[in-house]
């Protein structure tokens, strides 16, 4: 099972130093990747309750988030083995041949590191803010993943779709990776895990992943004509590190060391292909608290 962190993007403390101090450290410790997320906005009166806090308000580290696609580009020239993940996306902010040759470029300054993990996200008041819709999230994304593979793998590139449409052209640019970077989705519900066996590389479930859910995904990929077994799954571990054990109700990856060590070795149980530890989602993570973190984790997968 591969090991991944997040870099510490989000909160007050966040400088262009630790960025990549944090990143060259993950690399020396021997983390197979480093991931990002979008956070555009911390309302003060969401509209739509945060589902990982019992107020529903964003932990108070996301008032100040750094754009994850650039802060994965600082971070390319100054590692060279580490993938670069994105987990996630939210499709509804993105323009699809935009955001594909981001990450094309992206792919080229990483000479092939980039993983795409996609989302349709949940915040009104950030759909609102960009001037996007809740609505047709579903259409939206399937179309959008068909964009994304158009200007990835042909030349010229065309599409006419519902939602987008591109004009015949030349995009010459394509990805180092073949036929394109793998993409990963974060979704829970079934029109989401059939979405990933017709379209996607794989499941990026937050917490234990589900079973039946993976098996779905899996059938779904076979009766498309996919081969299942390519279909990874990768685990975000939303974790919180306490000095003393937490009982039986604690949110898996929250406790001790001893206790997130345990549920590691769950998860590994599962065959999952990759976990990623994100220390900075549980509460506001000192640089120091960070570094520290990133040294103990490592050592539980």
């Amino acid at each position: 099972m591969r090991v991944g962190i997040n870099l510490p993007q989000l909160g007050r403390a966040t400088t262009a130093a630790l960025l990549v101090q944090a990143a060259e450290r993950a690399e020396a410790l021997g983390y197979d990747s480093l991931w990002v997320w979008e956070r555009l906005l911390a309302p003060l009166t969401p509209q739509t309750p945060y589902p990982g806090s019992a107020d529903g308000q964003l932990p108070a580290a996301c008032s100040h988030a750094w754009d994850p696609l650039t802060v994965l580009g600082a971070v390319a020239s100054r590692t060279s083995r580490v993938a670069l993940g994105t987990s996630v996306l939210d499709i509804p902010y993105y323009n699809p041949v935009v955001l594909a040759r981001a990450l094309t470029t992206l792919d080229h300054l990483s000479s092939g590191r980039v993983r795409v993990g996609l989302g349709v996200g949940w915040s009104k008041d950030e759909f609102d803010a960009v001037g996007s819709s809740l609505g047709q999230r579903a259409a939206r994304a399937d179309e959008f993943l068909e964009v994304l593979r158009a200007v990835w793998t042909t030349d010229p590139v065309e599409f006419q779709g519902r939602f987008y449409q591109i004009p015949r052209s030349v995009i010459g640019l394509k990805p180092v990776q073949k036929p394109h970077p793998p993409v990963f989705l974060a979704t829970y519900v079934p029109a989401g895990l059939e979405r990933i066996g017709r379209r996607a590389d794989g499941w990026n479930p937050v917490g234990l992943p589900v079973e039946a859910m993976t098996a779905r995904m899996r059938e779904v990929a076979k009766a498309a004509g996919r081969d299942p077994g390519r279909l990874e799954v990768i685990v975000r571990a939303n974790v919180a590190v306490t000095s003393k054990p937490l009982g039986a109700d604690r949110p898996i990856f929250w406790g001790t060391i001893e206790q997130v060590k345990e549920d590691v070795a769950r998860v590994r149980k599962m065959g999952v292909a990759e976990l990623f530890f994100d220390p900075t989602v549980g509460g506001v993570v000192s640089p120091e608290r960070y570094l520290t973190l990133m040294e103990s984790l490592r050592t539980l997968v």
